[in-house]
């Protein structure tokens, strides 16, 4: 329907010429804008509802562990059973916030749960085998626990914007006995909220994303990156940044840069650049975060995904 609809308002109403390099960004920035928000929309307004059954202590418990890196490991193997993208996992991070979770562990889950995608976990396996899927998972896995326990170590919260730092360890909900009805208009105005707050920074970050899928060719990275380049990696991590996609999404076109050339360590950094460092994300975290806790977030979880990518060229030569 939203395919439909792109294609509809790019080539019918605008009457842009269809394979031109307008046209590709154009119907890339509808389709993903609309995609974007719809799936911001019902995720908020998903997580808001199971909120109003979860007073904060029960987050807590679960989360904030007395065993500082239990809490992380439990952060991060939620993050694997949670098939969100980076923007989708947002809310959740900000629930968690809300809960008064410690950051540390939350940045955990941000991290783990585009990073490590089960559609792609399962396609790793059926295309390259167990050792592929457990390094994929493992080093997914050790990234995302990796940059919580450091983040957690800045204290990060005076690194807030004023958004967050007014619902971290907030106690909205102490008691269960809502009615659906109240559950729901609260979910709603909670939705509400956040997407006035988020809408200027998801309509830059895909807008910068459009331009460059329709702009750069789709051949870029494998001339540039090809197997056996030492600076194909980063290269690719740089690349995979402005685009934004799910893992699931951005599979096949990790396949076909492999088929081209491109070693698998190095598009698999790309795919994980795609998922866990997209620049619409860092646009709606430039809501909630300043920019330095922003930098320190990607510089650490890039320095983990090229790590990654190196590790998988140097087993799997």
């Amino acid at each position: 329907m939203i395919k439909l609809f792109a294609d509809w308002l790019t080539f019918k109403v605008l009457k842009l010429t269809a394979h031109t390099l307008l046209a590709e960004a154009v119907n890339f920035f509808v389709f993903d804008t609309i995609k974007i928000f719809l799936m911001l929309a019902a995720i908020i307004f998903s997580v808001a509802v199971i909120r109003t059954f979860l007073p904060p202590d029960k987050i807590r418990n679960i989360l904030a562990h007395e065993k500082r890196f239990l809490g992380h490991i439990t952060a991060g193997v939620l993050g694997i059973f949670t098939p969100f993208c980076t923007c989708s996992a947002i809310p959740l991070f900000l629930g968690f916030i809300e809960a008064g979770v410690p950051l540390g562990v939350t940045f955990t889950f941000l991290v783990a749960s585009p990073m490590i995608n089960e559609v792609a976990l399962v396609l790793l396996l059926g295309m390259f085998g167990v050792k592929v899927a457990a390094l994929y998972m493992g080093s997914g896995l050790i990234i995302a626990i990796a940059s919580g326990l450091y983040i957690g170590t800045i204290h990060p919260d005076r690194l807030l914007e004023k958004i967050a730092q007014a619902g971290h360890g907030a106690t909205m909900f102490m008691h269960v006995d809502f009615k659906w009805k109240d559950r729901f208009t609260y979910a709603r105005g909670y939705t509400i909220g956040i997407l006035k707050a988020v809408w200027p920074y998801i309509i830059i970050g895909v807008g910068v994303g459009a331009w460059i899928h329709g702009y750069v060719p789709t051949d870029f990275l494998a001339r540039y990156a090809g197997a056996g380049k030492w600076y194909a990696v980063p290269l690719a991590v740089l690349i995979g940044i402005p685009l934004y996609g799910s893992c699931a999404g951005a599979f096949p076109l990790m396949g076909a840069l492999v088929e081209k050339g491109v070693s698998l360590g190095t598009g698999l950094a790309f795919m994980m650049a795609v998922t866990a460092l997209s620049l619409p994300e860092f646009m709606i975290l430039r809501r909630i975060m300043k920019i330095r806790l922003i930098v320190i977030f990607a510089s650490v979880v890039g320095a983990g995904i090229i790590f990654t990518g190196y590790l998988f060229n140097f087993v799997l030569r």
